[in-house]
């Protein structure tokens, strides 16, 4: 069992430290940890894809120690059952009535491992929770813990037996990260970094952890990040690249929705929040717009004959469309 020692200091030494110690754990993973933090910041959740062995599930699971609550993990495969991750009622006899019995999404952090592994009645059951906060199971509904997030991974290349996420469950993602191999630096640095651990205790030792109200502060800082006129216009802007009438109407089949607006301004706050500002800019927009709208558009059957998907739209529109 590990040690928490919880962080006195104001909400943002607090969540700053957090990211150190979470990166820390990791190698060449800071931008991963950041993301991961300010989808949380920012009461989203995340989609994490990339070929195995990148440390997807290390990531989250170093984050989730470090956090309040309780965390939670689901294998997907492709004989899950929805109750196997909402809950399920069970006969007591000594009662003569069923009880409920919670499943894995009753926490503050769940992750979904190989989500495109689970059949299509699994995925959709996420779909209330993720976007309400709330399960109905046997006709009665149920909150789920607050703060609540959903961090799903995915394997890119492997495709038989699984199940291609719909639109509408990519879309409720507030971003989608994409993981790649590291270099041969990042690899030695990561050889070193097991090879340290296999030779420490097995206990984890002290983990600093950050405590339930310099969270809550620090999401209510965020909300109050402020956003100027002209860095909104920015943001609608880009969305609109994606419409009818847009630089890249002709590429795309199915353009961004209002969702990924919302998603994008949300997550600019969290950021600049994270790099000590009351304010985004369009430094912000810049860096969080492939991963906050790349996955809610729908590219063209040429554009994607071509290798190229929503996010490199994305990038063109960062390219013709400019803060002012």
């Amino acid at each position: 069992m590990s040690t928490a020692t919880t962080i006195s200091d104001g909400p943002r030494e607090a969540i700053g430290a957090l990211l150190q110690d979470v990166s820390a754990a990791l190698v060449g993973h800071d931008w991963l940890v950041e993301r991961l933090l300010i989808a949380f910041l920012a009461g989203g959740h995340v989609l994490l894809e990339g070929p195995p062995g990148v440390a997807k599930t290390r990531a989250v699971k170093q984050l989730a120690a470090r956090l309040p609550g309780t965390h939670a993990r689901v294998q997907c495969t492709p004989d899950l059952l929805p109750s196997d991750l909402t809950g399920s009622q069970i006969w007591r006899s000594e009662s003569g009535a069923f009880d409920f019995v919670p499943g894995p999404i009753f926490h503050n952090i769940v992750l979904v491992d190989e989500i495109n592994r689970a059949p299509p009645k699994v995925q959709s059951a996420l779909l209330e929770a993720m976007a309400e906060t709330q399960v109905t199971t046997g006709g009665v509904t149920r909150p789920l813990p607050l703060p609540f997030m959903v961090v799903a991974t995915q394997n890119p290349i492997e495709h038989e037996g699984t199940f291609p996420l719909p639109e509408a469950q990519l879309d409720r993602f507030l971003l989608h990260l994409q993981l790649g191999m590291p270099d041969a630096a990042g690899e030695r640095a990561i050889l070193d970094l097991v090879e340290e651990e296999n030779r420490a205790s097995p206990e984890l030792g002290e983990v600093q952890a950050v405590d339930a109200h310099s969270l809550a502060a620090a999401r209510t800082e965020v909300t109050n990040v402020r956003l100027a006129p002209v860095l909104k216009d920015f943001i609608i802007r880009l969305v609109m690249a994606t419409r009818a009438g847009g630089s890249l109407a002709g590429a795309v089949a199915h353009p961004v929705s209002p969702r990924g607006t919302l998603a994008l301004a949300a997550a600019v706050r969290a950021r600049a929040w994270l790099h000590g500002r009351d304010h985004g800019l369009p430094e912000d927009v810049e860096a969080l717009a492939c991963d906050a709208l790349g996955h809610r558009l729908v590219a063209d059957w040429k554009v994607l004959s071509e290798g190229r998907d929503g996010r490199a739209l994305i990038a063109d529109a960062l390219r013709e469309v400019r803060p002012w």
